[in-house]
């Protein structure tokens, strides 16, 4: 059995949360998100805490729930406190700005690379070697870092290329003469 799907889920005083069927909806300061749960997993809302319960005891269904329950506590954090993924740039000349609605890569590329930014998601570049991404909906945070990391992933030679802040490149040594 889950551990994680046995633990109820508490909604905080400015959210407001409705079940409606297998649909949650969170709506709080940082705006409004929804999650539709797997029909094999049972969702309850009473006095502001989400419960989530297995509807048969199959394999399936206990897999289900404890990760219909973190969906539904990353619903809560995300209008509440919203979540943020920082990006480092390593190389000569590699660098990052912002242009109007557009994030300019310059990787090492005979062109630079410009992404454009989805809605809901803010790109912030305090330094031209940083990127800051930050956004209510965590699996869009995570996929656009993943994006904006996948044009030069970090190489474990020199550690050039895009990584996260907290990710460690295992560096290897080069050729010996």
């Amino acid at each position: 059995m889950s551990r994680i799907g046995k633990k109820p889920v508490t909604i905080p005083s400015g959210v407001t949360a409705t079940v409606d069927g297998q649909t949650v909806k969170m709506k709080g300061p940082k705006g409004q998100l929804q999650f539709v749960v797997h029909n094999d997993v049972e969702v309850k809302l009473d006095k502001g805490v989400v419960t989530v319960a297995p509807r048969a005891e199959t394999n399936r269904a206990r897999a289900l729930y404890g990760t219909a329950r973190a969906q539904i506590a990353n619903l809560v954090e995300g209008v509440t406190k919203g979540f943020e993924k920082k990006l480092e740039i390593t190389g000569v000349g590699y660098r990052a700005a912002m242009q109007g609605k557009n994030l300019q890569l310059a990787l090492g590329y005979s062109h630079d690379v410009v992404f454009p930014i989805p809605e809901g998601i803010q790109i912030v570049v305090p330094k031209p070697t940083e990127i800051t991404i930050s956004g209510n909906d965590v699996q869009r945070v995570g996929q656009v870092a993943a994006e904006i990391r996948a044009w030069r992933p970090p190489e474990p030679y020199k550690g050039k290329g895009v990584r996260y802040a907290n990710e460690f490149i295992f560096r290897k040594e080069g050729k010996k003469k």
